[in-house]
C-alpha cells in the first residue's frame, strides 16, 4: 500500500519515513495490553496533505479520532488497529476538495452572524456505551436500475425495531472520496444514535447511508474528481432506486414529513441540490460543510414561498476554518434575505470529521421532532 505525499506527524516530530514511522507505531502498539481502548490510546497522530491544506480533512486532523470507536465492543485486536491505521493514512481518506475557482483557496473571511449555535458537545457522545439498547447495523445491495448494476448501502435501525411500527427515514450522504462506509468511519452515526434515543433526546429512525457516487465502479480509487458527474447522477439513484428499496424492505413511513436528506461535503451539496428540488419527498435537510457540487442559490430555491410551506428543517453548518466556507455563507445569506427559516451553525472546526459528527449530533436532535 502506498502512501502518497503525506507529512506525517507524531507530537512535534515531523517523520518523513512512512515505513520507518508506522513500525514505531507497531512497536509502541506492541508494548501495549491488547485489546485496549483507542479512544484512551495516547497516539497523538496528526496528519497534512503537502498538495492543499484545505482537504477533506484538516491540517491537523487525529487520526486517532478517525479511528474510535470503530469496534462493536470499543477496542480491538492489534492487526484491526494497524489496518484501520494504515487504511486512515492512505490517499483514499484525504482527498482535497475540487475546484480552486470555487474559493478553495481564497482567504476566510467572517460575517457578523457567522457564529455558533450549539455549543461543542462532550467527546463522548458517540461512545459504546455497553448498557443501553443498540440498535442494528447492516450492509445491504439492490439492484439499480438508472445505474445499471448491484450496488451497496448501509443501513440503520433503531433498538427495539418491529414491523409492525413505521419509522422515519434519514439519508445520508458522504463526501467525494468516501462510500457508503464513510459516515460510520467518521461519525459511527449508529452509536450517536443510540446513545440519544437512550436519553430520550431523538426520534427513533432508520438511516441510511448509500453510495452517492452513482457509477458502475463506485469504488472511491485513483482520480476521484472524475467521477463528480456520478455524484450528479446520483439524483436519479436515490429516488428511482435507493428509497423504493427502503420502502420495500423496511417498515417504514412513505410520505415527505417523515424523510430527511443530509450530508457531509460532496454530500452536503447532494443534500441541498436534491432535497430543495423535492421538497414533495423530503421536508428535513441538512448540509454539513456543502462543497463546490452546490447549485446557486437561486437555482436551489427559486420559489421561497414554496420552501417555506414545505419544509420541516433546514439545517446548513460550517467550520469558521474550513476554505469552502464561502458556499455555505453564500446559501445561508439567500435564505436570510428571502426569510426562509434555517439552522445556521458556524463552528471553530474546519473541513473534517469533527465538524460533520457535532453537527450530526444536533440534527438527529431536531429531525423528526414536530
Amino acid at each position: 500500500m502506498e502512501l502518497k505525499r503525506e507529512r506525517l506527524e507524531a507530537g512535534s516530530y515531523g517523520m518523513n519515513n512512512h515505513r520507518f514511522f508506522l513500525a514505531t507505531l507497531i512497536l509502541f502498539s506492541l508494548t501495549s495490553e491488547f485489546p485496549f481502548s483507542i479512544q484512551h490510546a495516547e497516539v497523538k497522530l496528526e496528519t497534512q496533505i503537502l498538495s492543499n491544506r484545505n482537504s477533506e480533512f484538516s491540517a491537523k486532523t487525529p487520526v486517532s479520532h478517525l479511528l474510535q470507536k470503530s469496534s462493536a465492543q470499543g477496542s480491538q485486536s492489534l492487526d484491526d488497529f494497524m489496518l484501520a491505521l494504515i487504511h486512515a493514512l492512505t490517499m483514499d481518506n484525504f482527498v482535497p476538495e475540487p475546484s480552486p475557482q470555487a474559493g478553495l483557496n481564497s482567504p476566510i473571511v467572517l460575517n457578523p452572524d457567522d457564529i455558533q449555535k450549539y455549543p461543542d458537545p462532550p467527546e463522548d457522545i458517540a461512545a459504546n456505551q455497553p448498557n443501553i439498547p443498540h440498535g442494528k447495523l447492516e450492509m445491504i445491495e439492490y439492484d439499480s436500475k438508472s445505474v445499471g448494476t448491484r450496488r451497496k448501502m448501509q443501513v440503520y435501525t433503531p433498538p427495539g425495531y418491529s414491523s409492525t411500527k413505521k419509522y422515519p427515514v434519514l439519508y445520508l450522504l458522504h463526501g467525494i472520496g468516501g462510500d457508503e462506509t464513510e459516515w460510520q468511519r467518521f461519525a459511527t452515526p449508529n452509536l450517536l444514535l443510540d446513545n440519544l434515543l437512550a436519553k430520550g433526546k431523538s426520534v427513533p429512525m432508520i438511516i441510511v447511508m448509500p453510495n452517492g457516487r452513482a457509477q458502475k465502479d463506485d469504488r472511491p480509487v485513483g482520480n476521484v474528481y472524475a467521477s463528480a458527474p456520478a455524484f450528479a447522477a446520483f439524483e436519479n439513484d436515490l429516488l428511482q432506486d435507493v428509497i423504493p428499496t427502503i420502502e420495500s424492505r423496511y417498515s417504514v413511513l412513505k410520505d415527505s414529513n417523515h424523510r430527511a436528506l443530509a450530508g457531509l461535503s460532496m454530500g452536503g451539496g447532494q443534500s441541498l441540490n436534491f432535497g430543495l428540488s423535492h421538497l414533495d419527498t423530503f421536508a428535513w435537510i441538512g448540509g454539513f460543510s456543502s462543497a463546490p457540487n452546490t447549485k446557486s442559490p437561486k437555482e436551489l430555491l427559486p420559489d421561497s414561498s414554496v420552501a417555506k410551506g414545505k419544509l420541516k428543517l433546514l439545517w446548513l453548518s460550517v467550520g469558521k476554518k474550513d476554505g469552502l466556507i464561502r458556499i455555505s455563507q453564500g446559501v445561508h445569506a439567500y435564505l436570510k434575505e428571502k426569510e426562509i427559516p434555517h439552522v445556521w451553525n458556524v463552528d471553530g472546526n474546519a473541513h473534517d470529521p469533527t465538524e460533520w459528527r457535532n453537527n450530526l449530533y444536533y440534527f438527529l436532535q431536531q429531525v423528526f421532532v414536530s
